[in-house]
């Protein structure tokens, strides 16, 4: 066969196969039969094998797997992957209608179908799938390119050759799960416990063969710019993302008023059961997307979504025992040992049961029967006693007088249901704080576990937050504990290492202070901008600023007034931590502030990462396409398609010599 006529059969095979692949799995349409389908791909695996020069990007071979990766690389999301906040019941939902309505907004709603999966963020250059990842922190997520090209639902190749990002989720149906089970349990292999946790597991395989028999599945929801490509709805961005190849649910709605949403999430709940893929909620929208930027966003949520999630199911098991743990504050929690039971799909063995009260309101005595659930489809809780079940045998519920570990006396204050252990050396509140430190909120020390951080305790290599950054002298002493090799410390200490450059804001939420959350910890850093400016404000200073009370301030002050935490800290300095809100506008640079910039091509002085942080530090932000509404696109070696559509719209266009010469007159 002529060069010629193999490479012009190879492009038509590819342009059959991948439509039948987009009737088959996107519209559920078969216009071909299997037979047909096989033929045609055994002809072009032939080809390709003999022809290797011509294979096409999007050739449906590549989807069979086989790439191996030895770890997952991190990805930094442009646009943070924001969670919604969960809602459980109708008054929620109308309380959430009347936020809006309250600022003189009138919406329609969008509702979608909460798929019980894993979200995935997936971006294109010139039409050509180059890189999927997962939602991660929301910040940063991992790399899962391999796996995903091996989902026959997600395009390599759009219909339009455009640079996009959207977003959705990878899922496994309910008969994909079945019939994986079937062959484990006639391998004796552990079974699969439900949908969502077997997708997670498939996408995290390093080998994407093993995803490439999951047979995983998408749906697309969300374009995380649709201004840059002129939407005013939520709705335009999914017809348009359907349009492109992507599979998008066909139970989405567009409903004009609150009452329709609750028809909508009655109507949904009814055929749930019958759906051959899991779903625990319904998503809820506003469509406008002028209103959704008037209405904007906290911390961590969207003020314009929310997620109902259904009511959980409840299973009935033995409570066994109740035992009590302390918190870093010296919070005391007594929490049921159950006899572990499946709930929705999780093993559950422990519950916690919050405070005396809560347990002598729920009348709960050991060897009760219990029934269980999960409070928002996550959260096991104890719902109630079947007092019916009683033997006699059963013993009744007494709160501990003395500290569990310490045996220090409790204390209960005035006005408040929670008992307190009030020794600050108490080894079960060191360690919580410990683990509190080392939490993803906070510090994100990679790979850096609870049952890590109690065995480094116990082993009195951890006696205080400033020896997680010695432990690197007792590297050779930890690679010969059971179960620590080499490679995994030296992960860790590399992990330990990069905290070092995380911003004030974790830095200040890590240490624990009582009253200071996530949140306000941001807050904080953001105004003072370093640790010791924030450490020499007065009660006046901090009270001035928004959502800073009286309480937080009280309690700050007592924090920094203490002689051991000004040794600790001044500790974190000597081992170089930083302690300067990283994200703040700190410089007034009239060439970035309030202006949107486009990287394209490849930096050679920087990498791509540094020149964001760069832009955002000087009050610009980087956006991944470029639109009317641009300011600048800064070009490196070989840009791409931004570059030539900045030209078109006569965006401006710096070189990297003229993007170094902006930064370096401030």
């Amino acid at each position: 066969m002529k060069d010629e006529i193999a490479q012009k059969r190879i492009q038509e095979l590819t342009s059959i196969l991948n439509e039948a692949n987009y009737n088959y799995y996107v519209l559920d349409e078969s216009k071909i039969t299997d037979q047909e389908y096989d033929k045609y791909l055994r002809e072009l695996e032939e080809l390709e094998e003999k022809y290797p020069n011509f294979v096409l990007e999007d050739s449906p071979t590549k989807r069979v797997g086989g790439e191996v990766i030895s770890s997952f690389e991190k990805v930094e999301h442009a646009i943070p992957m924001l969670s919604l906040k969960d809602v459980f019941n109708e008054s929620e939902i109308l309380e959430f209608d009347n936020s809006i309505l309250k600022m003189g907004i009138h919406p329609t709603y969008f509702c979608e179908l909460k798929i019980d999966g894993l979200s995935v963020s997936l971006h294109y250059e010139k039409g050509i799938l180059t890189k999927a990842a997962t939602r991660g922190n929301g910040v940063t997520g991992e790399d899962i390119t391999h796996n995903v090209k091996t989902i026959k639902s997600v395009p390599l190749k759009l219909k339009d050759p455009i640079d996009i990002e959207v977003r959705g989720e990878i899922y496994m149906s309910k008969e994909t799960l079945k019939e994986i089970n079937l062959e484990r349990e006639k391998n004796h292999l552990p079974l699969l416990q439900n949908p969502r946790n077997a997708a997670a597991g498939s996408v995290r395989q390093l080998d994407s063969k093993v995803a490439a028999q999951r047979n995983l599945d998408t749906f697309i929801y969300h374009l995380p710019n649709p201004e840059d490509y002129g939407f005013r709805y939520h709705h335009e961005a999914i017809d348009f993302m359907k349009s492109l190849g992507f599979k998008t649910n066909p139970n989405n709605r567009l409903v004009s008023n609150i009452q329709q949403v609750f028809e909508y999430i009655q109507e949904k709940t009814q055929i749930r059961q019958t759906l051959p893929y899991e779903i625990d909620g319904i998503v809820i929208k506003v469509d406008s997307i002028k209103q959704q930027q008037e209405l904007g966003f906290t911390a961590r949520t969207p003020k314009w979504a929310i997620a109902y999630k259904f009511p959980a199911t409840e299973v009935l098991t033995k409570l066994k025992d109740i035992v009590f743990t302390v918190g870093r504050t010296g919070q005391i929690t007594p929490n049921a040992v159950l006899e572990p039971v499946i709930v929705m799909g999780s093993t559950i063995s422990r519950a916690t049961l919050h405070n005396e009260d809560y347990v002598k309101e729920k009348g709960l005595m050991i060897y009760d029967t219990v029934s269980i659930r999960k409070a928002g489809d996550v959260i096991p809780e104890v719902v109630e006693v079947k007092k019916e079940r009683r033997t006699g045998k059963e013993i009744p519920f007494t709160m501990i007088k003395e500290c569990p570990i310490c045996k220090t006396p409790l204390v209960k204050k005035k006005d408040q249901v929670d008992y307190f252990c009030l020794n600050e050396k108490c080894p079960a509140r060191k360690v919580e704080g410990f683990i509190h430190f080392i939490s993803r909120p906070a510090m994100n020390i990679d790979g850096f576990g609870a049952r890590m951080m109690e065995d480094f305790y116990n082993f009195g290599v951890i006696k205080s937050i400033a020896d997680i950054y010695d432990l690197k002298k007792h590297r050779e002493d930890l690679t010969r504990l059971e179960g620590y090799g080499e490679k995994s410390v030296d992960n860790l200490l590399e992990a330990i290492e990069k905290s070092k450059e995380n911003s004030l804001e974790r830095l200040l939420f890590g240490l624990g202070i009582n009253h200071v959350g996530s949140k306000t910890a941001k807050i904080l850093s953001s105004h003072f901008q370093t640790l010791d400016a924030l450490m020499n404000a007065n009660f006046d200073e901090l009270v001035s600023i928004q959502d800073i009370g009286d309480i937080i301030a009280v309690s700050l002050l007592d924090y920094f007034s203490k002689e051991e935490n000004q040794i600790l800290i001044q500790k974190l300095k000597q081992h170089g931590l930083n302690m300067v809100y990283l994200k703040g506008k700190i410089l007034q640079d009239e060439n970035f502030n309030g202006k949107s910039f486009v990287l394209t091509g490849t930096l050679t002085q920087m990498g791509r990462d540094e020149a964001k942080k760069i832009i955002e530090s000087r009050g610009g932000k980087t956006v991944e396409s470029v639109s009317r509404k641009t300011s600048c696109v800064i070009v490196g070696e070989n840009p791409g398609s931004k570059y030539e559509k900045a030209k078109k719209l006569n965006i401006p266009i710096w070189n990297e010599k003229d993007f170094l010469a902006k930064i370096k007159k401030v």
